[in-house]
């Protein structure tokens, strides 16, 4: 596993910008960081700006940050 695929990734639908929204909490703690007119587009945008992010911090001797943000599981009822 690269570095990269240690970070959650997501795109939501805003309905205050019409548009698709990238989030990645982990590495951009203050929001959304690209947006697309598809959820491809934004993903593609998202994971792009990610392999920089980590690829910056790597050059720059930099530690990258723990992945903390887990993506939430359903409950299943006893």
């Amino acid at each position: 596993m690269n570095a990269n695929d240690r970070y959650l990734k997501f795109v939501q639908w805003s309905e205050q910008d019409s548009l698709y929204v990238g989030y990645c909490p982990d590495l951009f703690p203050w929001g959304g960081v690209c947006h697309g007119v598809t959820e491809e587009e934004t993903y593609h945008q998202l994971t792009e700006l990610v392999r920089e992010e980590v690829a910056e911090l790597t050059r720059a001797g930099k530690p990258l940050p723990a992945p903390a943000t887990r993506p939430m599981r359903e409950a299943v009822l006893a």
